[in-house]
């Protein structure tokens, strides 16, 4: 068949047809809305299954780590009575180093169980790891997309580690530059290999992070007694905002989920000049802010992670502010981790100066770190493009400065008003159908950005 990029996306619905098994159809609802738990549960498992799949292929169950140092360092510079304790969910205790095997531990069982030979994922890296490792788990084979350079052939130290990760876990690495290539190439490989399509955004991989959200309220109620106070999750695709969300639900903690992006605001992804001028490669808002005004920019029918249903507030750090995060938990914890995690700890030593030294606030993951993913190689590389590093007080600009914090006091958090994201979300869905919305669309459009029909339709109407 012809490989070309026009005929191959022109084939695209029968290719995600084939590749997922799953009728995104019967869950329609007219133009905008569709039945989203009816979704969620077509993978016929409950969260008690889906937690016995995973700890039967050495996934979840990490360890709960309370940051004593780290508290202590927050409570020498809080209010008296304020600097909540931090505690860690460890989740680069999972067999790939990430929370990403929750995700893909279910993914990997259900194709096993319909009989696939392979599954095929495309990702920056962590994810990709998770699946080699699953499918390794489950005798399949694994073929991960990634894009990785830009035109002139130069990779950021993260990937080029992540594409290391995964190769050493059995997969098949295919490497594309920044542009459209990387989902035509991943329908070309679907097509060519018949494997099953391991996305980020199936109602597979969603589930299975719902189960990281429990645990963290049934190891915090063992612990404390209480339910945590807040909940950090570093959010780039909204997988990780949304199973941690519904996770807290289901146990019906009373938590304020924070949604945390490094600020990357004025980079474009799809840049090839801009692409490798960006220090992280997930987790940063040129992901955060589209993924959640327009969840279904993604590579299934509809996305399954819907992070407007389930965050409370949604914060951003700087570049250099992650940097000194890392850091503090190597030197004043022992423990290294990667960027991901590091995220939400640097928003976390300022929210836990806004609540009092009784609270608990919890950080949802860490990840594995290796050479490509330290501060030096990252800086190094941002280094010999020009960006100017330095050390001091203030956010930088993406891609042209980095600041490097020489104390916790000099980290800071911005909000992004919620408000504004889902008001961007109900203007979109209105250029999307041209005309006035039904009342199902309305109700729809309510619950999916956490708003209230009154509001939907005060922003539609303008």
């Amino acid at each position: 068949m012809s490989s070309s990029y026009r005929e191959i996306m022109e084939r695209r619905s029968e290719i995600l047809d084939r590749a997922l098994g799953i009728d995104y159809g019967q869950f329609e609802q007219g133009a905008l809305a569709f039945d989203y738990e009816g979704l969620l549960a077509s993978t016929g498992r409950d969260l008690d299954e889906v937690q016995a799949i995973q700890r039967s292929r050495g996934v979840g169950s990490t360890p709960l780590l309370e940051l004593h140092n780290i508290t202590d360092l927050v409570r020498s510079i809080s209010p008296a009575g304020f600097g909540a304790r931090i505690l860690v969910k460890d989740e680069a205790a999972n067999p790939s180093g990430s929370f990403k095997d929750r995700r893909a531990a279910l993914s990997a069982h259900v194709a096993a169980e319909r009989g696939y030979r392979g599954v095929v994922a495309a990702t920056s890296g962590n994810y990709g790891a998770a699946v080699a490792s699953q499918a390794a788990r489950s005798g399949l084979a694994a073929v991960i997309v990634q894009e990785a350079f830009d035109s002139r052939g130069y990779g950021q130290p993260e990937i080029l580690e992540k594409a290391r990760k995964c190769e050493a876990l059995g997969a098949e690495v295919l490497q594309t530059t920044v542009g459209p290539e990387l989902f035509s190439m991943l329908l070309s490989v679907l097509e060519d290999t018949g494997y099953f399509n391991a996305s980020l955004y199936t109602p597979m991989s969603v589930q299975g992070i719902e189960t990281l959200g429990t645990e963290i309220v049934d190891d915090v109620r063992a612990l404390t007694g209480r339910d945590p106070a807040a909940v950090l999750a570093t959010h780039a695709g909204g997988g990780m905002c949304t199973g941690v969300g519904r996770g807290l639900r289901a146990r019906g903690a009373a938590t304020q989920l924070v949604g945390v992006s490094v600020d990357l605001s004025g980079l474009h992804m799809a840049s090839d000049q801009q692409f490798n001028r960006k220090s992280f490669t997930t987790g940063h808002t040129g992901f955060s802010v589209p993924f959640t005004t327009w969840p279904d920019r993604v590579d299934v029918p509809r996305n399954a992670a819907r992070p407007l249903r389930y965050l409370d507030r949604l914060v951003t750090v700087s570049q250099g502010a992650v940097f000194h995060a890392t850091e503090l938990l190597a030197v004043l914890e022992g423990l290294e981790r990667g960027p991901a995690g590091n995220t939400s700890l640097a928003a976390a030593v300022v929210v836990a100066q806004e609540l009092p030294a009784d609270e608990v606030i919890v950080i949802s993951e860490t990840e594995y770190t290796g050479a490509g993913k330290t501060p030096w190689s990252q800086l190094e590389f941002a280094s010999g493009l020009g960006v100017e590093i330095s050390t001091g007080t203030g956010r930088g600009t993406a891609g042209s400065s980095i600041v490097l914090p020489l104390s916790v006091r000099d980290v800071a958090i911005e909000d992004i008003r919620l408000d504004d994201l889902r008001a961007s979300y109900v203007r979109t869905a209105g250029r999307t159908v041209g005309r006035e919305f039904t009342d199902d669309e309305i109700r729809f459009l309510a619950e999916d950005s956490g708003w209230s029909d009154e509001a939907v339709l005060a922003v539609h109407r303008g």
